[in-house]
């Protein structure tokens, strides 16, 4: 049974359309909403939405930062060498530049966030089937 269906329709900002231009970037199905479309501001500010089981790739950002602010269902964080941290809505994540990291959505649930992000993403490899799929919710 899949979770937290409605963060599909943008409970909060709208999910967007589907992420064609990252999917290269992406295990599954993502969708992306830019909120902030002005050229004088050199800090994106989008609405990221992950169908279940959707995951980005390992990926750097850098001379910069990210802050990700959850906004609905269930997801994932994780920088090397650390656990992965369960994620649900007002939860916020800061990552460093130069952290390498990933982020997603749980095996059954959907997953938005807003990503603010500076600097230059360098993209890297998938997570893993097998990492991912060993990741489990502790209650």
């Amino acid at each position: 049974m899949t979770k937290n269906a409605n963060v599909q329709n943008g409970i909060i900002f709208p999910a967007g359309k589907q992420n064609d231009a990252y999917a290269k970037y992406f295990v599954g199905q993502s969708y992306l909403q830019s909120l902030v479309n002005d050229p004088d501001v050199t800090v994106g500010v989008s609405n990221v939405t992950f169908e279940p089981g959707c995951r980005n790739n390992w990926h750097i950002h850098h001379d910069g930062f990210q802050i990700l602010l959850v906004t609905g269902g269930e997801g994932w964080y994780q920088e090397a060498g650390m656990p992965a941290r369960h994620l649900v809505p007002g939860d916020v994540v800061v990552t460093h530049d130069g952290v390498k990291h990933w982020h997603g959505a749980t095996k059954d649930s959907w997953f938005s966030h807003i990503a603010i992000t500076a600097g230059t993403p360098e993209w890297l490899e998938p997570v893993s089937d097998e990492l991912y799929d060993q990741l489990e919710v502790t209650k």
